[in-house]
Protein backbone atom coordinates (compact mmCIF):
# COMPACT_ATOMS: atom_id res chain seq x y z
CA UNK A 1 0.00 0.00 0.00
CA UNK A 2 0.91 3.81 0.21
CA UNK A 3 -0.19 5.25 3.15
CA UNK A 4 2.21 8.56 3.43
CA UNK A 5 4.11 10.37 0.52
CA UNK A 6 5.48 13.72 0.02
CA UNK A 7 5.58 16.98 -2.09
CA UNK A 8 8.42 19.13 -1.09
CA UNK A 9 9.74 21.13 -4.07
CA UNK A 10 7.15 23.67 -5.42
CA UNK A 11 9.74 24.12 -8.35
CA UNK A 12 10.53 20.13 -9.05
CA UNK A 13 6.66 20.28 -9.23
CA UNK A 14 5.91 22.90 -11.68
CA UNK A 15 9.25 21.93 -13.83
CA UNK A 16 7.89 18.39 -13.98
CA UNK A 17 4.51 19.95 -14.96
CA UNK A 18 5.85 22.40 -17.12
CA UNK A 19 2.69 24.38 -19.21
CA UNK A 20 0.22 23.54 -16.84
CA UNK A 21 -1.42 26.60 -14.80
CA UNK A 22 -3.32 26.24 -11.39
CA UNK A 23 -0.85 25.02 -9.29
CA UNK A 24 -0.60 28.35 -6.81
CA UNK A 25 -1.74 26.04 -4.53
CA UNK A 26 1.10 23.77 -3.88
CA UNK A 27 2.94 24.35 -0.41
CA UNK A 28 5.58 21.84 0.78
CA UNK A 29 4.47 18.94 2.61
CA UNK A 30 6.29 16.39 4.12
CA UNK A 31 3.65 13.90 5.53
CA UNK A 32 0.47 13.60 3.32
CA UNK A 33 -2.08 11.12 5.05
CA UNK A 34 -5.15 9.72 4.37
CA UNK A 35 -8.06 12.24 4.41
CA UNK A 36 -5.73 15.39 3.99
CA UNK A 37 -6.27 17.67 0.35
CA UNK A 38 -3.70 16.90 -2.30
CA UNK A 39 -2.98 18.14 -5.13
CA UNK A 40 -3.94 16.33 -8.26
CA UNK A 41 -4.04 17.02 -12.45
CA UNK A 42 -7.98 15.73 -13.22
CA UNK A 43 -7.10 16.76 -16.91
CA UNK A 44 -4.08 18.34 -18.84
CA UNK A 45 -4.92 21.82 -17.98
CA UNK A 46 -6.67 21.46 -14.83
CA UNK A 47 -5.11 21.02 -11.04
CA UNK A 48 -7.33 21.06 -8.14
CA UNK A 49 -7.51 19.64 -4.31
CA UNK A 50 -9.22 16.29 -3.63
CA UNK A 51 -9.54 14.93 -0.48
CA UNK A 52 -7.18 11.69 -0.09
CA UNK A 53 -9.37 8.57 0.04
CA UNK A 54 -12.23 7.46 -2.44
CA UNK A 55 -15.56 7.13 -1.69
CA UNK A 56 -17.55 6.13 -4.87
CA UNK A 57 -20.41 7.70 -6.03
CA UNK A 58 -22.78 5.24 -5.02
CA UNK A 59 -21.91 4.24 -2.20
CA UNK A 60 -24.48 4.86 1.01
CA UNK A 61 -21.30 5.33 3.20
CA UNK A 62 -18.58 7.61 3.92
CA UNK A 63 -15.70 4.83 4.11
CA UNK A 64 -12.34 5.95 2.08
CA UNK A 65 -10.58 4.07 0.06
CA UNK A 66 -6.89 5.11 0.31
CA UNK A 67 -5.42 2.75 -2.58
CA UNK A 68 -6.49 1.19 -5.87
CA UNK A 69 -4.92 -2.21 -6.42
CA UNK A 70 -3.75 -1.98 -10.07
CA UNK A 71 -5.22 -6.03 -10.67
CA UNK A 72 -8.79 -4.99 -9.68
CA UNK A 73 -9.53 -1.65 -11.05
CA UNK A 74 -12.30 -3.62 -13.79
CA UNK A 75 -13.69 -6.16 -11.71
CA UNK A 76 -14.36 -4.25 -8.47
CA UNK A 77 -16.77 -2.16 -8.41
CA UNK A 78 -15.66 0.76 -6.53
CA UNK A 79 -13.04 1.12 -8.76
CA UNK A 80 -14.20 0.50 -12.46
CA UNK A 81 -16.13 3.52 -13.45
CA UNK A 82 -13.48 5.94 -12.33
CA UNK A 83 -10.56 3.97 -13.96
CA UNK A 84 -12.41 4.15 -17.42
CA UNK A 85 -13.72 7.79 -16.69
CA UNK A 86 -11.77 9.65 -13.70
CA UNK A 87 -8.16 9.31 -14.06
CA UNK A 88 -6.10 11.69 -12.09
CA UNK A 89 -1.82 12.34 -11.80
CA UNK A 90 -1.38 12.64 -7.56
CA UNK A 91 1.62 15.03 -7.68
CA UNK A 92 4.35 13.83 -4.97
CA UNK A 93 7.84 13.65 -4.98
CA UNK A 94 8.50 10.80 -2.48
CA UNK A 95 6.52 8.34 -0.45
CA UNK A 96 6.89 6.40 2.37
CA UNK A 97 6.75 2.47 3.10
CA UNK A 98 7.14 0.49 6.35
CA UNK A 99 9.42 -2.93 6.90
CA UNK A 100 7.88 -5.18 9.44
CA UNK A 101 10.05 -6.79 11.84
CA UNK A 102 8.15 -8.78 14.05
CA UNK A 103 5.53 -6.28 16.27
CA UNK A 104 8.12 -3.05 14.95
CA UNK A 105 8.01 -1.80 11.55
CA UNK A 106 10.46 1.01 10.43
CA UNK A 107 10.17 3.36 7.89
CA UNK A 108 11.46 4.08 5.09
CA UNK A 109 11.83 6.81 2.87
CA UNK A 110 11.54 6.20 -1.16
CA UNK A 111 12.49 8.59 -4.14
CA UNK A 112 13.70 8.70 -7.23
CA UNK A 113 17.73 9.11 -7.57
CA UNK A 114 17.78 12.39 -9.10
CA UNK A 115 15.03 13.49 -6.44
CA UNK A 116 12.64 15.23 -9.36
CA UNK A 117 8.88 14.98 -9.10
CA UNK A 118 6.91 12.79 -10.41
CA UNK A 119 2.90 11.94 -10.45
CA UNK A 120 1.27 8.99 -9.15
CA UNK A 121 -1.56 7.30 -11.12
CA UNK A 122 -4.65 8.11 -9.67
CA UNK A 123 -8.56 7.98 -9.88
CA UNK A 124 -11.15 10.09 -8.56
CA UNK A 125 -15.09 10.20 -7.75
CA UNK A 126 -17.38 12.36 -6.17
CA UNK A 127 -19.37 11.76 -3.45
CA UNK A 128 -22.86 13.39 -2.48
CA UNK A 129 -24.80 13.47 0.73
CA UNK A 130 -27.43 15.88 0.94
CA UNK A 131 -25.51 19.40 0.97
CA UNK A 132 -22.69 17.56 1.44
CA UNK A 133 -20.62 17.38 -1.77
CA UNK A 134 -16.68 15.19 -1.58
CA UNK A 135 -14.37 15.31 -4.34
CA UNK A 136 -11.76 12.11 -3.55
CA UNK A 137 -8.87 9.97 -5.26
CA UNK A 138 -7.16 6.75 -4.64
CA UNK A 139 -3.59 5.60 -5.70
CA UNK A 140 -2.82 3.09 -7.75
CA UNK A 141 -0.69 0.32 -6.33
CA UNK A 142 1.36 -2.29 -8.36
CA UNK A 143 3.92 -4.76 -7.41
CA UNK A 144 7.17 -3.89 -5.96
CA UNK A 145 10.19 -3.53 -7.60
CA UNK A 146 13.46 -4.91 -7.12
CA UNK A 147 14.05 -1.75 -4.23
CA UNK A 148 10.48 -1.89 -2.30
CA UNK A 149 10.48 -5.82 -2.40
CA UNK A 150 12.51 -6.44 0.83
CA UNK A 151 10.29 -3.60 2.76
CA UNK A 152 6.85 -3.99 1.31
CA UNK A 153 4.82 -6.17 -1.80
CA UNK A 154 3.43 -3.16 -3.12
CA UNK A 155 4.29 0.05 -4.32
CA UNK A 156 2.20 3.05 -5.67
CA UNK A 157 2.25 3.56 -9.87
CA UNK A 158 4.80 6.10 -10.60
CA UNK A 159 3.76 7.44 -14.00
CA UNK A 160 7.00 9.08 -16.43
CA UNK A 161 6.24 12.36 -17.98
CA UNK A 162 5.76 10.94 -21.40
CA UNK A 163 2.54 9.31 -19.91
CA UNK A 164 0.91 11.96 -17.71
CA UNK A 165 -1.35 13.01 -21.55
CA UNK A 166 -2.06 9.44 -22.21
CA UNK A 167 -3.14 8.94 -18.63
CA UNK A 168 -5.45 11.75 -18.58
CA UNK A 169 -7.03 11.11 -22.35
CA UNK A 170 -10.47 10.17 -22.00
CA UNK A 171 -10.06 8.30 -25.35
CA UNK A 172 -7.95 5.88 -24.65
CA UNK A 173 -8.68 2.21 -24.20
CA UNK A 174 -8.60 1.05 -20.75
CA UNK A 175 -6.29 -2.07 -21.96
CA UNK A 176 -3.67 0.55 -23.00
CA UNK A 177 -3.64 2.19 -19.87
CA UNK A 178 -3.58 -1.29 -18.25
CA UNK A 179 0.00 -1.38 -20.05
CA UNK A 180 1.57 1.83 -17.71
CA UNK A 181 0.66 0.03 -14.67
CA UNK A 182 3.97 -1.34 -14.22
CA UNK A 183 6.47 -1.13 -11.33
CA UNK A 184 8.60 1.75 -11.81
CA UNK A 185 12.11 0.55 -12.35
CA UNK A 186 14.39 0.29 -9.44
CA UNK A 187 17.66 1.38 -10.71
CA UNK A 188 16.28 4.88 -11.01
CA UNK A 189 15.40 4.93 -7.44
CA UNK A 190 16.73 5.20 -3.52
CA UNK A 191 15.65 4.75 -0.68
CA UNK A 192 16.62 5.25 3.14
CA UNK A 193 15.52 4.74 6.77
CA UNK A 194 13.85 7.59 8.51
CA UNK A 195 12.77 8.28 12.01
CA UNK A 196 9.20 6.34 13.21
CA UNK A 197 8.16 10.12 13.70
CA UNK A 198 6.37 10.20 10.02
CA UNK A 199 4.10 7.90 11.63
CA UNK A 200 1.84 10.51 13.78
CA UNK A 201 0.29 12.65 10.85
CA UNK A 202 0.65 15.49 12.70
CA UNK A 203 4.41 16.11 12.23
CA UNK A 204 4.74 17.51 8.71
CA UNK A 205 8.72 18.83 9.01
CA UNK A 206 11.26 18.59 6.94
CA UNK A 207 13.06 15.92 9.64
CA UNK A 208 10.97 13.59 8.46
CA UNK A 209 13.04 12.63 5.32
CA UNK A 210 16.41 12.60 7.01
CA UNK A 211 18.35 9.43 6.83
CA UNK A 212 18.54 7.89 10.04
CA UNK A 213 19.96 4.55 11.60
CA UNK A 214 17.32 1.82 11.25
CA UNK A 215 15.38 1.86 15.10
CA UNK A 216 14.81 -1.42 16.74
CA UNK A 217 11.57 -1.71 18.80
CA UNK A 218 9.71 0.95 16.83
CA UNK A 219 5.82 -0.17 16.67
CA UNK A 220 3.74 3.11 14.62
CA UNK A 221 0.65 4.14 14.94
CA UNK A 222 0.01 5.16 11.61
CA UNK A 223 -3.55 6.76 11.66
Amino acid sequence: MCGRYTLRSVDRIRIALANRPHLDALVPRYNIAPTQPVIALTTPEHAEELVWGLIPSWSKERKPIINARAETLESRASFSESFQRRRCLILADGFYEWRRAGKAKQPFFFQLKDGRAFAFAGIWDRWRNGETSIKSCAIITTDANELLTPVHDRMPVILREESYELWLNEQVSTSELKKLLEPFPSEDMKSHPVSSQVNYSDIDNEDLVKRVDAEVGTTPSLF
